[in-house]
């Protein structure tokens, strides 16, 4: 699998992370695991669809999809060559963008072509089929600079800001002195532009960091677990296994796939 990661252009950077591509001539089925990284996504497959397992059943999905944000792992499996491009947006953008409730997206992955929104369901007639990569990201650029002249602002930026800068390792009470406004509002402002609650959505990205740390191979595990602000290594074990399903130590930190790709920045 080819994985290839794009940025933005500069006056984006508030409202998307970064665009990606995925591509395997490959037609061998082979299961992904999908891990919370804090982000949504707009999933545009040009090759094969994709089937997901998030509960004890296999659903083969639309071509076009819009990701909420996920708190656990689920699985993904390929049905054919994968072809794939994504917008992995910042955390409140969709509903800056396109004033979603994102409390009704968490853990779903919805269809884009009968999504009730006339910008997002369309999106896709403005960049397939496309030519390479560099006329993709203009056309994705030139759209959401436009979207961009109209966007209000995100009631949620210095207490994101805050969650990015501390690694996750930060109270509500820190993040309600930075938001200034009291607990009960920021929970509320978070389920509808997050859609999910600020200390759970604080412990993902305080997850996210281990790979970062990890990455870096300077430090032993009793390191990590206290530069990422775990109270012991129970704590940790019990933590990275809520969102991989795995062990840390029975973890393929090094291996190619989609989680690695999206964790390992």
């Amino acid at each position: 699998m080819k994985f290839i990661r794009i940025a933005p252009h500069p006056n984006l950077t508030q409202l998307i992370e970064c665009y990606w591509m995925m591509q395997s001539d490959d037609p061998t089925p082979r299961i992904e695991k999908i891990i919370p990284d804090g982000f949504t996504e707009l999933i545009f497959n040009y090759g094969s669809v994709y089937k997901a397992k998030t509960d004890k059943e296999w659903h083969v999905q639309s071509p076009n999809l819009l990701a909420g944000q996920i708190s656990s792992y689920f699985y993904l499996e390929n049905t054919g060559p994968t072809g794939s491009f994504a917008i992995k947006l910042k955390p409140a953008a969709l509903t800056q963008l396109f004033n979603l409730n994102m409390q009704q997206y968490l853990d779903k992955i919805v269809d884009l072509d009968t999504f009730p929104n006339q910008q997002l369901s369309t999106l896709k007639d403005k960049v397939l089929p496309f030519e390479n990569e560099d006329q993709l990201k203009l056309v994705l650029d030139n759209y959401f600079i436009e979207l961009n002249k109209n966007v209000p602002e995100n009631p949620l930026k210095d207490t994101l800001d805050l969650i990015f800068n501390s690694n996750g390792m930060i109270s509500v009470a820190e993040m309600t002195a930075v938001a200034r406004f009291g607990e009960r509002q920021l929970e509320r402002l978070f389920k509808k532009h997050i859609g999910l609650s600020p200390k759970y959505y604080a412990r993902i990205i305080r997850f996210n960091y281990i790979f970062q740390l990890i990455k870096l191979k300077n430090s032993s595990w009793a390191e990590i677990v206290y530069q990422s602000g775990y109270y012991d290594q129970s704590h940790f074990i019990r933590n990275f296994k809520a969102f991989t399903g795995e062990d840390p130590s029975s973890y393929f930190f090094e291996e190619k796939n989609m989680a690695n790709f999206f964790l390992n920045k």
